[in-house]
This record gives structure tokens, C-alpha cells and sequence, in this order.
């Protein structure tokens, strides 16, 4: 078992700011390089362009929306979503809080949000500004990068009310927890088959996962016909190349746990690059790491509204990295369209 004990960064924040001072790659990667949590060349950052501020979502994001149109991002290891537009239409919660503007469409876990930065930087089109929010263990859960428009006026009232008494530019972590390989339960297959058709919400099945021990990867290699279907791995690749040929709407979701953000519409130029697979539409940017995708599964879950028929992409640990989901008739969507497109992706070769 991981020890969940505090850690301290391994590098001192000075040689952190130099190692950023002479580094030509992204935050992320550096730190990758470096062997520390992204979370840490941030906080080493504190007194010199950083400031700390409070992560509470309830505290932060009211005070987001002021700043108008600005730029959301939310990674995982494979894939990371950007969407421009403003934080509307809050919802507080102690599990889980939202936003709900047809740009910004998040999911939020508040208690994932634990560091969270006010960061102001030179860069070579005057300064660049972002709000940065890590987990307990330094990785980045989301991060709102203000745009040209954005209003700076808000931005020092953000700041303002959301400062923390400790400005150190050290910092504090624990270890990162274990990714949790897929669990199965073949002895309660038919309970969950069972219990699947009785669904009418997909909120509902999280809940129905952990009833049966399992998780959301085991629970589909055992489910079967007509609930899951294995697919190739390419079939998201595939999938994501129709979307932008035809123009058809779909749901994309990338998260991590303590955030999800959702793009809805279409995707419109798709644009491989190495092992990347880029959409670089004019506010909405995906970027996935096609060698990353190790299981697809086309998925149908019962709700009120009608069936919820998505694809789902996981790496060789069992984590999830995208869902998407057709649109629905009220949004705009024609489902008996997309349920034939997922119908007709390339299965798994047996």
C-alpha cells in the first residue's frame, strides 16, 4: 500500500526557478522531467509572479466569472480539453459543485481542490495571467488562463479576496495515489446486468459499481451484450475523424478526479501530430495521446430520456480518459444517428 504520509518536493524552490528560468518545455513536462509534482514549480514560483490564494470553489470560481471570457483547461496523463468562454451559472456543493454555461461546462470535486495559485508571468504579448488549482498531491486538477479581453480590473479583486496567509514558496505533498486496475465481480454479473436495466439516471451507475466491487473498467469487461462491446482501439481515433468530416454534435468529457470539463457541439478541424491527436477549433482545443489509449468500450446505459450510448477510452492502467456521448434531441442531437455511428466502430478482434 502507498504510504499516504506528507512528503516535502525534493528540489529547494531556488533551483526549481532556475530549472524554469532555462527550461524550453511545457510546466508539465518539466516537472515530469525533474521527478516533482507539477504543483511544486508553482508554488516555487510564490514571491516571484505567484501568489497563493484560497482553492475553495465556492470562494474561487464566484469570483472567476468577473473576469469574463477567459480560457478553462483540465488534463489527465492522456488528454488535455480547452475551452474559451465565461464561468456562468455556479453551482455550489460540498461533493460536487458545476458550472453550467454552454462553454464552460465543468464538474468540480471540491475536495481535490487543495493548492491553488494567482499566477502573472512575462510573456512576449505583455503578461500572462492564470489561475492554478492542484490536488493534495501537485497535480494540476484545472486552470483558467485569462485572455486579451479578460477584465483586470477583476482579476486584483481576485486576488485580493483570495490571498492566504502563507506566501511560503515551498511546498508540501503526498504521494500520489495508485491508479486502481479494473475490478471485476464475476460472480455478481447477472445482479449487475440486472440492476443495469433498472437504471434511469447515468449518475446512477457509479453508485451500482460499488454496490457490486467493482469499478467502472471491470464492470464493463464482464457486463456483455447489450450493455458494453469491446472496440478497437483505433475506433476512437476513427470516431473523433467522423465527427470532425460530418459536423455531427457529440459530448466529449476528459477529467481527472477533481475536475471534469465537457465540450458540446462539434468538433471541426482534427489535426494528428505525432502521437497526438489535436482538434484546434477557434475555442475549443482537445489534445489526446492516441498511443495512451489501450481499451475502448461503446457503452449503453438506460435513462429516462432514452438510452445514453457513449465510447470510452482508458490507458494500460485501467484509467479513464474520455467519454463521448451523442447529443441529445433537446440539445440539438440525433441520437438514432449517433447509436448507428457507434454501432457501425470496428470491434475488438477476438
Amino acid at each position: 500500500m502507498t504510504d499516504q504520509s506528507p512528503i516535502q518536493t525534493a528540489a529547494d524552490p531556488s533551483a526549481l526557478r532556475a530549472a524554469l528560468a532555462d527550461s524550453t518545455v511545457r510546466p508539465h513536462d518539466l516537472a515530469a522531467n525533474l521527478g516533482v509534482p507539477e504543483g511544486a514549480l508553482v508554488a516555487a514560483r510564490v514571491g516571484h509572479g505567484a501568489l497563493r490564494i484560497d482553492a475553495t470553489p465556492d470562494r474561487l470560481i464566484p469570483l472567476v466569472e468577473p473576469l469574463g471570457e477567459v480560457m478553462a483547461l483540465t488534463r489527465n496523463p492522456s488528454c488535455v480539453i480547452e475551452k474559451v468562454g465565461v464561468y456562468r451559472a455556479y453551482h455550489p456543493g460540498n461533493h460536487a459543485a458545476m458550472t453550467l454555461d454552454k462553454d464552460i461546462d465543468l464538474r468540480i470535486f471540491p475536495s481535490r481542490w487543495v493548492h491553488a495559485f494567482a499566477v502573472e508571468l512575462p510573456g512576449e504579448a505583455g503578461p500572462r495571467r492564470s489561475v492554478q488549482v492542484f490536488d493534495a498531491a501537485g497535480d494540476a486538477v484545472h486552470k483558467i488562463h485569462l485572455r486579451a479581453g479578460s477584465d483586470l480590473a477583476a482579476w486584483e479583486t481576485l486576488k485580493g479576496a483570495l490571498a492566504v496567509e502563507d506566501q511560503s514558496d515551498s511546498a508540501t505533498f503526498t504521494p500520489r495515489a495508485a491508479v486502481e486496475p479494473a475490478k471485476s465481480a464475476p460472480d455478481k454479473v447477472d445482479i449487475l446486468r440486472r440492476e443495469w436495466t433498472r437504471m434511469t439516471d447515468t449518475h446512477q451507475f457509479n453508485a451500482l459499481v460499488r454496490k457490486m466491487k467493482m469499478n467502472r473498467l471491470g464492470a464493463y469487461r464482464v457486463a456483455g451484450a447489450p450493455f458494453t462491446r469491446p472496440l478497437s482501439p483505433d475506433a476512437l481515433a476513427l470516431l473523433l475523424e467522423q465527427l470532425a468530416g460530418d459536423g455531427m454534435g457529440s459530448m466529449i468529457f476528459v477529467g481527472n478526479m477533481g475536475c471534469i470539463e465537457i465540450h458540446s457541439g462539434p468538433v471541426h478541424t482534427l489535426k494528428p501530430m505525432g502521437p497526438w491527436l489535436n482538434v484546434l477549433d477557434e475555442r475549443f482545443n482537445l489534445h489526446l495521446r492516441a498511443d495512451h489509449v489501450a481499451e475502448v468500450w461503446a457503452v449503453d446505459k438506460p435513462t429516462q430520456r432514452g438510452p445514453a450510448i457513449s465510447v470510452e477510452a482508458f490507458d494500460a492502467a485501467g484509467s479513464l480518459i474520455l467519454q463521448v456521448f451523442g447529443l441529445r434531441a433537446d440539445r440539438g442531437g440525433d441520437p438514432d444517428a449517433w447509436a448507428a455511428r457507434v454501432a457501425a466502430l470496428p470491434g475488438l478482434a477476438a
